[in-house]
């Protein structure tokens, strides 16, 4: 079975073929979405929440990505590997490039930051400097405390124009793909169609190129409550193979996600 790879994602988006992603955060539950076919996995600073216990990411350490990276590394053989870039690690370019190295050098492809317009300099730098970058626009969960909390992002003609303007600056900088999260599914179909790029969706609608959620969501374990927008899998299959097969599949067909699981 082939490697995932940035290529392999941008030639799925040209032929319209849809793809997964779940969190991992250890070689186990790594090496069974990878071996069950998800495409990417991406060592999340959400293990603040689902690992921690923590009320949000803000906590997460360089230290505590790079850990899991190497324990997800050793874990799998197909899946493109995406590390999460934690709160502040990357407030100036200088500081970004020295966190991802560490990153990358614990056996992530890819580096994922939030921000729009000001992460430009620092997305060019990254790329030129050898290291792929996942942007990460919408709901940012750093961010949460300007926010006021988790809400969807973009609802109004502002702020939905300006998003789709940082998609599009985020592609031109460098960015090798984009997360885009909690907004309404119309801006995220208008983003992905806008880019080049592989867009990947959580909280967006069925019209990116990919989905992504928490594995703690999928398997119907995280603490507290289940999003909205994800779907708990092992509660519809029983088995922990079959639900991200079941994963899988409805993302294929365009089952998941649903009107339900989606923003307006």
């Amino acid at each position: 079975m082939s490697k995932i790879t940035s290529s392999t994602l941008l030639k799925f988006k040209q032929e319209g073929k849809k793809f997964t992603a779940l969190t991992a955060y250890d070689a186990s539950f790594a090496s069974a979405f990878d071996s069950e076919g998800i495409d990417v996995l991406l060592v999340g600073d959400s293990m603040g929440m689902v690992l921690q216990g923590h009320d949000d990411t803000l906590p997460v350490t360089v230290e505590d990505i790079a850990y899991h990276t190497r324990c997800v590394r050793r874990g799998i053989k197909r899946s493109l590997l995406i590390a999460d870039m934690p709160f502040m690690s990357y407030a100036t370019a200088e500081q970004a490039m020295t966190n991802a190295t560490a990153l990358m050098q614990a056996g992530a492809n890819m580096v994922k930051l939030e921000g729009g317009h000001w992460l430009l300099d620092t997305i060019s730098k990254l790329t030129e400097r050898g290291i792929p970058v996942c942007a990460h626009l919408g709901l940012t969960p750093q961010s949460v405390h300007v926010f006021g909390g988790f809400k969807v992002q973009g609802r109004d003609s502002d702020n939905a124009q300006r998003i789709l303007d940082e998609a599009k600056a985020i592609e031109a900088a460098g960015a090798q793909l984009l997360v885009v999260e909690c907004i309404p599914a119309a801006l995220a179909k208008a983003v992905s169609e806008a880019l080049t790029i592989p867009v990947i969706g959580i909280g967006a609608g069925a019209d990116t190129d990919g989905q992504i959620l928490v594995m703690h969501d999928v398997l119907g374990i995280s603490s507290g409550y289940i999003p909205r927008f994800s779907k708990n899998y092992l509660k519809q299959t029983g088995e922990i193979r079959e639900a991200i097969r079941a994963y899988i599949d409805e993302v294929a067909q365009g089952i998941f996600p649903g009107i339900d699981h989606t923003f307006n």
